[in-house]
């Protein structure tokens, strides 16, 4: 799933993301959506003996990580880690790898995290250690902008045609909870996208985070809206994603717990969030 987002994104060029980052700060945004408790008082972690933190990531997942025409690597993620080093005032360092290699560097000592939004995962936290996640990918439904507004639901969606990407975890989930929709399978993101512009469906069901950034952009033309709130079921969508980290570096991950939580605090987060994400997804 993870893959087949990764090519749509990619397929809308980085060119669009430098641009949506440059216009970022004048787009509507909430502030940090639900992931920390901003009112909470929050104890500064022993630093001794952090002088800085290498970040693993990847190049090529527009808007999370990509490099700019310059060369130089930006991106939502790409972005928090600076920020955390920041936070923490140490030094940073930000090291791109080709995405199936970053766990085999973190493990054998070629740095101290990654920042690559990899998903927590029960599998994935018997070798690594997470922070708390810093932003979800829950599902949402988008329509048309020129139809009724409804927000959906199961009863609301019984008779509506509804694509999905076949055999997805977005599937599973419409045929577990919503037995009165016409479900129409699609292959991809893009057959996906086309059957909402054709109306071929009336809604489709996704990623949240992959329809922000095709809401936002010039290929959807506003044709479309989001409708109704975010599904955050963590059996079907996932536990969110952190900082991975060794596990024997818990020190680390206090501090990037720390240093996260001081961002939402003081609006950092949601800065860098209207950054990159002038939809809101979360």
């Amino acid at each position: 799933m993870r893959r087949a987002a990764k090519r749509f994104l990619t397929s809308l060029g980085v060119g669009a993301f430098v641009l949506a980052a440059a216009l970022g700060a004048s787009a509507q945004s909430a502030d940090a959506p639900g992931l920390w408790d901003t009112g909470r008082h929050l104890e500064r972690p022993d630093l001794q003996g952090f002088r800085a933190i290498r970040f693993l990531t990847e190049d090529d997942y527009p808007p999370l990580n990509f490099r700019k025409p310059d060369g130089d690597l930006a991106g939502f993620n790409v972005d928090v880690a600076r920020a955390i080093c920041e936070e923490l005032v140490v030094g940073c360092t930000i090291q791109a790898r080709r995405f199936d290699t970053l766990i085999d560097s973190l493990l054998g000592g070629k740095g101290d995290a990654i920042v690559a939004s990899l998903a927590s995962s029960p599998s994935l936290r018997e070798t690594l250690d997470f922070s708390a996640p810093y932003y979800r990918t829950p599902a949402r439904f988008v329509g048309r902008a020129d139809a009724l507004a409804f927000d959906p639901s199961a009863d609301r969606a019984m008779g509506k045609t509804v694509a999905v990407v076949a055999h997805s975890a977005h599937e599973a989930y419409l045929r577990a909870f919503f037995p009165g929709a016409t479900i129409e399978p699609e292959t991809d993101f893009s057959t996906l996208i086309d059957a909402l512009k054709t109306r071929k469906a009336d809604l489709i069901f996704a990623d949240g985070l992959t329809l922000s950034i095709w809401l936002a952009g010039e290929d959807s033309a506003n044709c479309c809206v989001f409708r109704g709130g975010p599904y955050l079921e963590s059996k079907f969508f996932g536990e969110g994603v952190g900082v991975a980290l060794r596990k024997e570096d818990a020190n680390l991950r206090l501090a990037i717990d720390w240093a996260l939580a001081r961002m939402a605090q003081k609006g950092v987060y949601a800065e860098l969030l209207r950054k990159y994400f002038p939809v809101e997804f979360q």
